[in-house]
């Protein structure tokens, strides 16, 4: 076992997986049970499963898919988007996922991570927080798939979540999305010093270094989308997942 999870983030858009850059144009990646099936083969740490749609659109889970994909995972399985209460978190939990991601109901009602962390315990709570670099160079937290702003300071919006319950944060920075350039190192720095909660950064890995970076910069987990699902130059889809040597060799 790895010191620092792995984690693929995987997004669902009309039950289907897509890949988004900057949390736009959305490109269709392939089916989510295939993902799975191959990610189970390779035997990954973890999964992070997110519904970039239902939140926007006001829609519930869609219990019946996640608990599809939830009966092929063999790993470890988070899943987010459109939950707005703890029936709906009920739901999820007894489909066999074991964490929750929440977003824009986090936001929008901060006491529901309370109410959910005592039901269903802190470790289970995931709060996701998207972060958006402005050209000035500000900070803002935004929820809606990047459409609403939330707060203008990162870590004391982190610092509310953890307060609330949360028994992780899944920080992602926005511009990174997508590109394969690299972390937002200084804000993954900033915000797992404002906590003591794990932090899982996600948004930019374009390699195992970058992996190692995130790690130096404080963060407890790595998350990483395109890294896993394009392969090449020209971004052919290809899910794949770095052989635990490769992965040890850098994450120590």
């Amino acid at each position: 076992m790895l010191k620092h999870r792995v984690i693929p983030s995987l997004l669902l858009r009309n039950g289907g997986l897509v890949k988004t850059l900057k949390f736009a144009d959305p490109k269709y990646v392939g089916d989510p049970i295939n993902a799975i099936r191959i990610f189970n083969e390779k035997e990954v740490d973890e999964l992070i499963l997110l519904d970039i749609t239902a939140s926007v659109r006001g829609t519930r889970p869609d219990v019946r898919l996640i608990s599809e994909i939830a009966g092929e995972c063999f790993m470890p399985l988070c899943y987010g988007g459109g939950i707005q209460s703890i029936d709906d978190i009920g739901e999820i939990f007894a489909s066999g996922v074991e964490k929750v991601c929440l977003n824009t109901r986090a936001a929008e009602d901060p006491p529901l991570i309370r109410r959910a962390a005592d039901k269903f315990g802190s470790q289970s709570i995931v709060v996701s927080i998207d972060v958006v670099r402005t050209r000035q160079g500000h900070l803002r937290v935004v929820a809606r798939s990047g459409t609403a702003v939330v707060s203008d300071d990162p870590e004391d919006y982190a610092k509310k979540m953890e307060d609330m319950g949360a028994g992780e944060l899944f920080l992602n920075s926005v511009n990174r999305d997508g590109t394969e350039q690299g972390f937002d190192l200084p804000v993954i720095r900033q915000v797992a010093a404002a906590v003591t909660i794990p932090v899982i950064a996600c948004g930019g890995a374009g390699s195992l270094a970058d992996f190692a970076a995130a790690v130096e910069a404080g963060a407890s987990a790595v998350a990483a989308g395109s890294l896993f699902v394009f392969h090449g130059k020209h971004r052919a889809v290809l899910i794949h997942y770095p052989r635990r040597q490769e992965l040890e060799a850098v994450l120590r």
